[in-house]
């Protein structure tokens, strides 16, 4: 295991800053960078690559500074969303390419060597094929192999799955986790797919117009957005939010959304008051079919079945927003439901910055205080 490190990393193109000050160590893991088209995901994995020169920063293997080295002194393989397979030669041919033209192996060793990863991807019946005779799973598995056969010391995946139809990209997902785990290769795999993002990454880091804004493990991000932007990007569906007043009386810290007591929090437990945003996530808000039972009265606008449970799309006022219930539910548009939200579950966003002023996990960690 070999570890990368990204310190302080900007690429401009001309007056557009595509990458800024990005730094991140990865090592021995499943890096998933993930955010919304054109937010520098594809341009990082090309500047670690070689592909594209870096404006500021530095980028170090293994403790090296590879800033300025050309691809073919990297040590990295790169797979893309197009596979870039050679149709003029066969599977085998495509796959020891690289270690013909970049090592000393003799042609039996070349042949050990990619018979071995054929083994591994399960394609050793493939390997006297045409590329024109794959399916579009199969290029991709010899696409995978070719990177894998030079050994890398990082592996870097550029939407390899994007062109898949879904029952396959969720195989290939389940493969990619098992190689990357037996292999145990330093391995950058980009998305714009949150699933993707939140099932294969040991870690996420989530990048919004060319700025990092925040890594960890899924659960993490997932559960203690550092910001809204994060909050409303995972998550299917978003994270309900609303802007609420916060203030605090004797029975402690209230927010207030459009005249209502909306959720109350220990007052510890927040050091805020004025305007806030308050989130909540779809599967954390408490349904009662019954308004009288809930904390506020609301709406049904739409429900969406989707087997297991069913999407509600509620309305208080003119602020729509969503709940996740069993698919035993059965409310039609224009019932009157209600909801609680749990203060457990609360959220707090700095109104003007976005930023997490409070999260679950405060409660669980004053709780654990507690005991």
């Amino acid at each position: 295991m070999v570890e990368l490190a990204l310190k302080n990393v900007t690429k401009r193109f001309g007056d557009e800053t595509a990458v800024e000050d990005l730094s991140l160590r990865v090592d021995g893991e499943l890096l998933v960078l993930l955010g919304p088209s054109g937010c520098g995901k594809s341009t990082t994995l090309r500047c670690i690559a070689g592909l594209e020169s870096v404006t500021e920063g530095t980028i170090r293997l293994g403790g090296q500074t590879i800033t300025d080295r050309s691809p073919s002194d990297r040590s990295i393989a790169m797979v893309f969303q197009d596979y870039a397979l050679y149709r003029t030669m066969t599977v085998e041919e495509n796959m020891a390419y690289g270690l013909k033209h970049s090592t000393d192996l003799s042609a039996t060793e070349r042949q050990r060597k990619v018979q071995e990863i054929a083994d591994l991807f399960d394609i050793t019946e493939l390997l006297d094929r045409g590329v024109d005779e794959l399916s579009g799973g199969q290029k991709q598995r010899v696409a995978l192999g070719r990177a894998l056969v030079r050994d890398p010391e990082v592996f870097l995946l550029d939407e390899p799955l994007a062109s898949l139809d879904a029952k396959l990209r969720s195989r290939m997902r389940t493969e990619l986790q098992q190689i990357q785990d037996e292999l145990g290769v330093t391995t950058i795999y980009v998305t714009h797919d949150q699933k993707e993002a939140m099932t294969m990454g040991d870690r996420v880091a989530i990048l919004d117009d060319g700025r990092l804004q925040q890594v960890g493990p899924p659960n993490q991000v997932y559960r203690r957005p550092a910001n809204l932007f994060v909050a409303n990007f995972l998550g299917s569906p978003s994270m309900n939010t609303f802007e609420v007043r916060v203030a605090v009386d004797r029975d402690g810290t209230v927010c207030r959304y459009d005249g209502r007591d909306f959720a109350r929090l220990p007052s510890e437990q927040v050091d805020a008051s004025g305007e806030a945003v308050l989130g909540v996530r779809p599967e954390d808000v408490v349904f009662h079919a019954d308004p009288e039972r809930g904390s506020v009265a609301a709406t049904v606008v739409v429900n969406e079945f989707q087997g297991s449970d069913s999407f509600l799309t509620l309305s208080i006022g003119d602020r729509q927003f969503t709940v996740v219930v069993p698919a035993s539910v059965q409310s039609n548009p224009g019932d009157r439901v209600g909801v609680t939200v749990p203060p457990e579950h609360v959220h707090l966003f700095d109104a003007e910055t976005g930023e997490a002023i409070r999260s679950p996990r405060d409660r669980a960690k004053d709780e654990r205080r507690a005991l």
